[in-house]
């Protein structure tokens, strides 16, 4: 068994941390300071986003969400968001899976 406490791990803020990665999936923890934002961007594979600590705000194509601890999004492969921490920052968990997805540059020969 692999665990962790994410609320207490030491994520330095612009350096997520791959926590796990094998060919199912890819978990990524990362600290996001207050007022910044994962710009606009996609994935190659389906991706599920969840908040450990603090609060985010999430934007898919003007279609909005928000929320704190426990909150969960799930986004389809390849489809665009943009990520940003509101009321003093977050500590999210980034799952992506199957790792690596269909397109991804590490599948290009």
């Amino acid at each position: 068994m692999d665990s962790w406490d994410i609320r207490s791990l030491d994520v330095e803020p612009h350096r997520p941390q791959v926590l796990r990665s094998d060919g199912e999936v890819r978990v990524i923890a990362i600290n996001l300071p207050d007022g910044e934002e994962l710009q606009e961007h996609q994935t190659h594979e389906r991706a599920y986003l969840v908040v450990a600590d603090g609060e985010i705000q999430v934007d898919q194509g003007g279609e909005q969400a928000s929320g704190g601890a426990g909150f969960m999004a799930h986004f389809e492969p390849n489809e665009r968001r943009e990520v940003r921490a509101t009321g003093g920052g977050a500590k999210l968990l980034l799952f992506l899976g199957p790792w690596p997805g269909e397109g991804h540059p590490s599948q290009r020969s």
